[in-house]
C-alpha cells in the first residue's frame, strides 16, 4: 500500500480532482487503475483568500515497490496498515460475569470488547435509556425540572451523546487502536466521513441512534444491559472483590470496569469509603463564551464564507506570568450552550450541536487552569467538593437557570439587562446575572487577559 501526504486541492474541488491528482503523483497512465482511501482530510486556511482541502490518502495499485521506485516525492511511502488488535482472551473460566458500571464510551467499547472476545458482561446505567433520557432532558432544559438519574450527564452513551460527540484525538496512535473505534461508530450508523476527517464528530442527533444500534447488537451476542440500576456499594472480603451491590440485588462477580465518567461524584464517595486508591488531578473551569458563527466563518476563512465550508471551529491558548493558563475547549462550531445540570440546586454548562452544525452560534468553554493550591485539601475528592461549591453558587445566580451577561458587562462588574447584536443560542432556561465573584479575583483576571489576547487572534472576540 502506498500513503500520499499533503494532496492539495483547492476548496471547491472534488474528489473527480483528487483521483486525477493521485494518478499524477504516482505518475500513472491511463490504462492503470487503482483504488484508494481516504485517510486524513483537513482544511488549510492558513494563506486566506486562498483554502486548500488537504489530504493523506492510501493507494492500492499492481506492483506498488516498482511504482514507487519510479518517483521521487517525498510525500510518498509504502505502508502497511495496522490494525488493532485486542489481547488474545486468556483460559481460565470466570467464576461469574464481568461487570461494567457505566454505558458513556468507556463502558460501551469495554462490552464491545469484551463481547466480541467471547465473554458475556453485564453493563449497569444508572440513568435510562438514550431514547428515555432525550425525552427526560428536553422536558429539563423546557421546565427546569431536573431528573438527577437521568439528564445530560447520566443514561446510555453518557455525557457526550447531548453535547456534540467529539472524536477527535491528539494522542499519537502506533496500534490503529483510534481508527478502530472510528470504523465501529460506523458500522452502527455513524457517516463515514468521520474516518477522515481532520476533527471528526457526530452530532447529537445521530450519536444517540447510533449508541443504540450498538447496545442492540451487544444484546443479541449475549450481553446483558439493566439500566436505571446505580451501583450503590463494593463486598470486598479479604482484600477481594466478591460482589456489586446496585438499587436492587446483589450481583456475584470478581471482575467489575468502572467506567464512571466525570459526574457521579456519589460513587466516587462511595469508593473513597471503600479505600479504592483514588488521586487528585489539576483541571479547568470558566465560562462557555458565544460568538455568531458568521463572524467566527469570517475571521477563519476570509472571503471564502459560505455554503460550500463547513462552520469554522477555532482553538485558542494563551498563559500568563501567574502561571495560568486560559484556553478554549470542546469548542461547538454552529451550535448551542445547553444545561447540563446533574445534581439538585447545582447549575453547570456544555456545549452541543448537531450534524449539521448549522445554528447561529458558536461557542466553546473558555476555561481558566486549577490547581489543588485553588481547592485545599490534599484528598482525592477536593476537586469534586470545589466543582459542587461552583455549581451552587451558579445556581443561587439563576435560581436553577442559566445565568448570562455580555462580556463588556462582566468586565465592568455589572448584570447585563438585554443582548447587544445578537441573541443566544441555547437548551434551556435562561436569565440574566451578575457572574463575577464566580471564580477567585486572580482567576478572574486571568479569564478577562485571555479574552482580549484571544481577540489578537480572532477579530471581535472580546466584543462587548
Amino acid at each position: 500500500m502506498l500513503k500520499i501526504n499533503q494532496i492539495k486541492l483547492p476548496v471547491g474541488q472534488n474528489e473527480q480532482h483528487l483521483e486525477k491528482k493521485i494518478r499524477k503523483i504516482l505518475n500513472l497512465p491511463k490504462t492503470e487503475s487503482f483504488t484508494y482511501e481516504i485517510i486524513k482530510k483537513s482544511l488549510d486556511a492558513r494563506k486566506k483568500p486562498e483554502l486548500f482541502y488537504v489530504y493523506t490518502v492510501h493507494v492500492t495499485v499492481h506492483n506498488e515497490s516498482k511504482v514507487k521506485k519510479k518517483i521521487h516525492p517525498s510525500s510518498v511511502s509504502v505502508v502497511t496498515e495496522s490494525e488493532y488488535q485486542f489481547p488474545v482472551a486468556g483460559k481460565e473460566n470466570l467464576s461469574a460475569r464481568p461487570v461494567i458500571v457505566g454505558a458513556g464510551p468507556a463502558g460501551l467499547f469495554a462490552a464491545y470488547q469484551l463481547t466480541e472476545a467471547g465473554y458475556l458482561p453485564l453493563v449497569l446505567e444508572r440513568g435510562k435509556k438514550v431514547q428515555e433520557r432525550q425525552k427526560d432532558v428536553e422536558q429539563f432544559w423546557q421546565t427546569g425540572r431536573l431528573l438527577p438519574e437521568s439528564n445530560v450527564q447520566f443514561g446510555e452513551g453518557g455525557a457526550g451523546t447531548l453535547s456534540d460527540g467529539k472524536l477527535n484525538s491528539v494522542v499519537k496512535d502506533p496500534t490503529g487502536r483510534n481508527r478502530y473505534v472510528l470504523r465501529t461508530f460506523v458500522k452502527f450508523g455513524a457517516p463515514s466521513e468521520i474516518l477522515y476527517d481532520n476533527k471528526p464528530h457526530i452530532g447529537t442527533d445521530i450519536l444517540s441512534k447510533v449508541i443504540a444500534n450498538m447496545r442492540t447488537y451487544l444484546e443479541a451476542k449475549g450481553a446483558t444491559f439493566l439500566f436505571e440500576n446505580q451501583m450503590t456499594d463494593l463486598v470486598i472480603e479479604k482484600g477481594r472483590l466478591k460482589a456489586i451491590v446496585t438499587e436492587k440485588e446483589t450481583i456475584p462477580t470478581d471482575v467489575v470496569i468502572l467506567a464512571l465518567g466525570h459526574s457521579a461524584r456519589d460513587t466516587f464517595e462511595m469508593l473513597e469509603q471503600k479505600a479504592i486508591p483514588m488521586e487528585a488531578k489539576n483541571f479547568a473551569v470558566g465560562f462557555r463564551v458565544e460568538h455568531p458563527q458568521k463572524m467566527i466563518d469570517q475571521a477563519m476563512y476570509g472571503e471564502w464564507t459560505g455554503p460550500k465550508l463547513p462552520a469554522a471551529p477555532y482553538k485558542v491558548t494563551s498563559n500568563f506570568p501567574n502561571g495560568r493558563g486560559v484556553y478554549s475547549f470542546c469548542m461547538c462550531p454552529g451550535g448551542y450552550v445547553v444545561n447540563a445540570s446533574s445534581e439538585p440546586e447545582r447549575t453547570c454548562v456544555n456545549g452541543m450541536s448537531y450534524s449539521g452544525r448549522n445554528a447561529a452560534n458558536a461557542n466553546s468553554a473558555i476555561i481558566v487552569s486549577v490547581t489543588k493550591d485553588d481547592f485545599g485539601g490534599e484528598d482525592a475528592l477536593a476537586g469534586m467538593r470545589y466543582q459542587r461549591m461552583l455549581e451552587h453558587k451558579n445556581y443561587m445566580l439563576g435560581n436553577g437557570k442559566i445565568p448570562q451577561q455580555l462580556f463588556g458587562d462582566y468586565c465592568q462588574n455589572v448584570e447585563s439587562s438585554a443582548y447587544g447584536a445578537y441573541a443566544s443560542e441555547t437548551k434551556g432556561q435562561t436569565v440574566f446575572s451578575n457572574l463575577r465573584g464566580l471564580m477567585s479575583n486572580e482567576m478572574e483576571q486571568s479569564f478577562m487577559q485571555g479574552m482580549a489576547h484571544f481577540a489578537k487572534i480572532v477579530t471581535g472576540f472580546d466584543r462587548a
